[in-house]
């Protein structure tokens, strides 16, 4: 099946273009396509991610920050419990938001509507569809993490002019996880399989030094914690928090940078592989 455009089909059309049937530059059809839909979402499915950091941040940080008082920051400055743990549920903030639209957005899209299988049969290519998702999966992030930037503000735990900076740094936290997660997706064909995606990411929010210092681990389970994603945008957002810089904080990006790349390539090698034989 293909799209007749001019008297030449959309496979034909992908042929002649630059990138092949790859990419054809319209992942923008895609974006627009996915904020028609939001508009008729139910609001409140859409925001509940948010709550979530947010709920924890008024018991952790609050209540048992009472308990705990001041702890050492990423520069060594003693900071309140809250402010140490606020950073690390932003961190979560940007991970749900962008999880929740890059998996199981995308399991019933390519599943039951057969969303992409109708789009690939238009000009567009599997690298258009896999950068528009991932944008629309982002921009719920970004609302994610500009709201609990807020919430801090409110709550006085930005301690530094540094920590406007979080909400950019959120921005490449969910790109990260969008990316991966949207090709993860792809190999899923039921719900249950689905439920192994919460099954790693309950783990990685209570484990990635979120509530407490790595240093409270052995060393062995120190070097797993810090192969996994989340630690790394946590510790990320906790030095740019308080405008504590160090190398570590340039891996921590480049950590992202490449989780990013190889996302992108597994999705559109999967959209390919599964939509284009």
């Amino acid at each position: 099946m293909s799209v007749l455009t001019g008297g030449h089909s959309a496979t034909d059309l992908a042929r002649e273009r630059k990138f092949g049937p790859l990419y054809s530059r319209n992942a923008k059809a895609v974006v627009g396509r996915g904020l028609m839909a939001a508009k008729s979402s139910t609001w409140l499915v859409m925001v509940s991610g948010f709550f979530e950091p947010v709920l924890f941040l008024l018991a952790m940080g609050v209540g048992m920050g009472s308990i705990v008082g001041t702890v050492q920051g990423p520069g060594g400055e003693e900071i309140s419990y809250a402010a140490y743990i606020a950073p690390a549920l932003l961190a979560v903030s940007a991970m749900n938001g962008a999880i929740y639209d890059s998996t199981w957005n995308v399991f019933f899209k390519m599943n039951f509507a057969k969303l992409y299988q109708g789009m690939l049969y238009t000009s567009l290519g599997p690298l258009d569809v896999a950068i528009g998702e991932i944008f629309l999966a982002l921009l719920r992030g970004l609302l994610y993490a500009t709201g609990f930037t807020a919430v801090m503000g409110v709550m006085g735990l930005l301690t530094s002019w540094w920590a406007i900076l979080v909400i950019p740094a959120s921005v490449l936290i969910a790109f990260g996880f969008a990316s991966f997660g949207m090709g993860i997706t792809s190999f899923m064909k039921t719900f249950q399989q689905m439920d192994w995606i919460n099954f790693f990411l309950l783990p990685m929010f209570l484990f990635s030094a979120t509530f407490y210092p790595l240093s409270v681990y052995p060393q062995v389970i120190q070097w797993f914690i810090q192969a996994m994603p989340l630690w790394h945008g946590v510790e990320l957002l906790r030095q740019i928090s308080v405008g504590s810089f160090s190398p570590a904080t340039a891996i921590h990006v480049g950590y992202y940078v490449v989780m990013i790349a190889l996302g992108i390539m597994l999705t559109t090698g999967r959209l390919r592989q599964l939509f284009l034989k």
